[in-house]
């Protein structure tokens, strides 16, 4: 398991990820919370290369507004 960083903000129905290094996973990976529940995807990768924003895609589900400050991990 791969620590994706940390939700920043929301925006356009996405979760907006800010990763702690310039290592991403791929679009598609299934992504987690610190307790394993998944909470979406990984649709896109954008931003600097050093330190780049992904963006997570929810489960219907998950409330987008409860994953603000939450750390998230790539399965």
């Amino acid at each position: 398991m791969q620590r994706l960083g940390q939700v920043v903000r929301t925006a356009q129905g996405l979760a907006i990820v800010r990763s702690p290094s310039e290592e991403y996973p791929n679009i598609g990976t299934n992504v987690v919370d610190e307790g394993l529940s998944t909470v979406g995807r990984v649709v896109d990768v954008f931003g600097p290369v050093s330190r780049p924003y992904v963006a997570v895609s929810p489960d219907e589900e998950t409330q987008l507004a409860t994953l603000v400050g939450s750390k998230l991990y790539a399965r």
